[in-house]
């Protein structure tokens, strides 16, 4: 084994794989990719068998046996979904790891409004029978809907002389007359927003937020959301396959320890081994006195033997509680009114996460913690998923890197948001890239796409 590496990475995370494959394949380091765990994905993994599961969260492993074979159960520690025309899925296209992945479509997506779900419009005859809003206001959202719909950047004509780079998404709402529910349902349903702070904002981020949404849903149809049969754990697995295709080696189970000389990252001990390098990209776990927290957020994982109620028993799908649709009934919160969404998601064995032909559903209840009762937060979402046959609870800190890495080659990455997709994720191995690197976007221009052979 090699004892002088370019980059060694600390972690089997999305992130981590993302990068130590981009690093092999585009700009041809030689890479050493290590993890403490004996497993792929770091704290975006998919843990199985379900046994796994008890152990992480600390339960007493009961019997088992009316679950199925405790090896059809695969957990995402992490609730997400992919937009189907999102980075993530460019970037899986443009790497070839899309082809180490059986990816299917989510059902169907909901949003939460004055004690039941509504299904988001995904056609014109959907949109016209939505008690979303009134018939006058479907009108004036056609008309947003439009003009986002022809939209584009580069060409100032599609602006119709309104300068999204400086009015707010408040003006916004306001110009084209929409009331405050069709804003909340705009920015939380398909700009996908965690809270209400883009409102006072230049509104063009939302603008393109909401065209993505759009353009996701004219592939999928049904939802913008696409999903790995097997859990979100086979995307990392996929990027670590394609950076050992490229010459990355990979160690698991293995402690490390960054050793810095001059505040410098120079070499990292692995084991009873020592390898040198020139930059380590880790997760924060592997670099805890060089973050810092930013928030908490609490995930509720169940077990359920039936659909969600009211949504037409569909396989997969999103339900959004906005957090105005949370506050009627959090009265009892001393600390104050919810301000971020409570993310509710479901899948089962259409996706491979689930026993076939047993009729488990995997159902997750997410937000950020903004009160002492964490669970309380949760509790509008558990009420959606009816009775629960188990339920894993755990709440994490998040944590960011306390500097950008570019002194002591130590690059950092976030934890995972409580966002419902991967684009902060790739936005955040992007900008590791670009600090490692010096460069502005992931550059492919060395590589060809690869073809089946090298990818399979």
């Amino acid at each position: 084994m090699d004892e002088k590496y370019d980059v060694i990475v600390l972690g089997t995370g999305l992130k981590e794989c993302i990068l130590s494959a981009v690093m092999c394949q585009a700009e041809g380091k030689k890479v050493l990719h290590l993890d403490r765990n004996n497993y792929y994905g770091g704290a975006s993994a998919s843990l199985t068998p379900l046994k796994n599961v008890y152990e992480h969260f600390g339960k007493t492993c009961k019997d088992l046996e009316e679950f199925g074979r405790g090896r059809d159960w695969n957990v995402d520690l992490i609730p997400k979904f992919l937009m189907a025309n999102g980075r993530l899925m460019k970037l899986l296209n443009r790497t070839g790891v899309e082809r180490y992945l059986d990816l299917k479509s989510v059902d169907s997506n909901y949003v939460y409004k004055a004690g039941r779900i509504h299904k988001i419009p995904a056609t014109e005859d959907e949109a016209l029978a939505s008690g979303l809003m009134g018939l006058f206001e479907k009108r004036r959202f056609k008309q947003f809907l439009s003009y986002v719909d022809q939209y584009e950047v580069d060409r100032e004509k599609t602006h119709k002389n309104y300068d999204c780079t400086k009015k707010t998404m408040k003006e916004c709402y306001d110009l084209f007359g929409l009331d405050d529910n069709t804003a909340g349902y705009t920015g939380h349903g398909l700009a996908l927003y965690l809270d209400d702070n883009y409102i006072g904002n230049p509104c063009l981020e939302t603008i393109l937020r909401v065209k993505l949404y759009g353009q996701s849903l004219a592939i999928n149809r049904n939802s913008p959301y696409t999903y790995p049969l097997y859990g979100l754990g086979e995307l990392a697995q996929g990027f670590a396959r394609l950076s050992a295709i490229y010459g990355g080696t990979y160690m698991l189970n293995t402690p490390c320890e960054i050793i810095r000389e001059n505040g410098k990252a120079v070499k990292v001990k692995a084991g009873d081994k020592t390898f040198h390098c020139d930059m380590v990209i880790c997760d924060p776990s592997y670099a805890p006195d060089f973050v810092r927290k930013s928030e908490k957020v609490v995930v509720a994982i169940c077990i359920l033997d039936h659909p969600i109620a009211d949504t037409k028993d569909v396989a997969s799908v999103q339900i959004i509680i906005p957090p105005k649709q949370a506050r009627p009934y959090k009265k009892d919160y001393d600390e104050g009114e919810k301000r971020k969404d409570i993310y509710v998601t479901c899948v089962g064995s259409v996706h491979m996460v689930t026993p076939k032909d047993k009729g488990f559903y995997l159902a997750t209840v997410t937000t950020v913690v903004e009160f002492g009762d964490h669970e309380k937060e949760l509790e509008l979402g558990i009420k959606l998923l009816g009775n629960i046959k188990e339920k894993f609870v755990k709440v994490y800190d998040l944590y960011e890197p306390t500097d950008d890495g570019t002194s002591s080659q130590v690059f950092i990455s976030k934890s995972y948001d409580a966002t419902s997709n991967f684009e902060t994720t790739y936005e955040d191995a992007l900008e590791i890239y670009r600090r490692a690197t010096g460069k502005r976007e992931f550059d492919f221009s060395k590589v060809s796409n690869p073809s089946a052979e090298e990818v399979l």
